[in-house]
């Protein structure tokens, strides 16, 4: 079998390369699992990321770096088990494969947790926050009702993206469709407040 190929006879290892065994073989597993759920959706990471002082808000209200979560923590034992084995077979003395094995395994996390911040910044960076609308012109796709009577629609250039819009304006006349507009404000979070441009 695969697995008897990999696995040293336990009877000939020291018990301090068994631990590392013991530690690597269900952190692998482990962090395998997680890697699957990761990639067809599921959140491992939803509800148990752990609140430290190393978790800095790295944007302000942004998304915070998060130096210490379940994926994290595993990855660093996965890695720490793993690089304990080799560096026991290299004929390391027990001081220095701990040393190096953590090392490894803190900077498997560094990693792993700017690879899942980054992730998230692109995320975060796509999607539309409304109040970078305001002060953008924009072109009538739907006629707006004079006096906030109705909704009509905008399309504007937000983000890099074209993008259509709910409008209302507080102008005494309705404005038709192909009218130049000047977004002034944002109603509710979703709605444009708008100003027809003159002709």
């Amino acid at each position: 079998m695969l697995l008897n190929s990999i696995l040293p006879n336990w009877s000939e290892i020291s018990v301090f390369e068994q631990a590392f065994w013991i530690i690597a073989i269900p952190a692998t597993v482990f962090f395998l699992l997680l890697l699957v759920l990761t990639i067809f959706g599921g959140d491992a990471d939803a509800d148990v990321d752990v609140d430290t002082d190393v978790d800095g808000d790295i944007a302000g209200d942004s998304i915070p770096f998060q130096f210490i979560s379940l994926k994290n923590i595993v990855a660093f034992f996965t890695v720490f088990g793993w690089s304990g084995i080799g560096f026991i077979s290299m004929g390391l003395p027990p001081g220095q494969v701990i040393l190096f094995s953590t090392l490894c395994g803190l900077t498997m996390m560094f990693l792993m947790a700017s690879l899942f911040y980054f992730m998230s910044k692109l995320a975060e960076n796509g999607t539309l926050r409304m109040g970078n609308a305001i002060g953008k012109l924009g072109e009538v796709y739907l006629v707006i009702p004079a006096k906030r009577g109705g909704m009509g629609k905008v399309q504007l250039n937000v983000q890099g993206s074209m993008r259509t819009l709910d409008a209302i304006t507080d102008d005494e006349e309705t404005i038709p469709t192909s009218s130049i507009v000047q977004v002034l404000n944002v109603i509710d979070d979703h709605i444009l407040l708008v100003q027809k441009q003159g002709n």
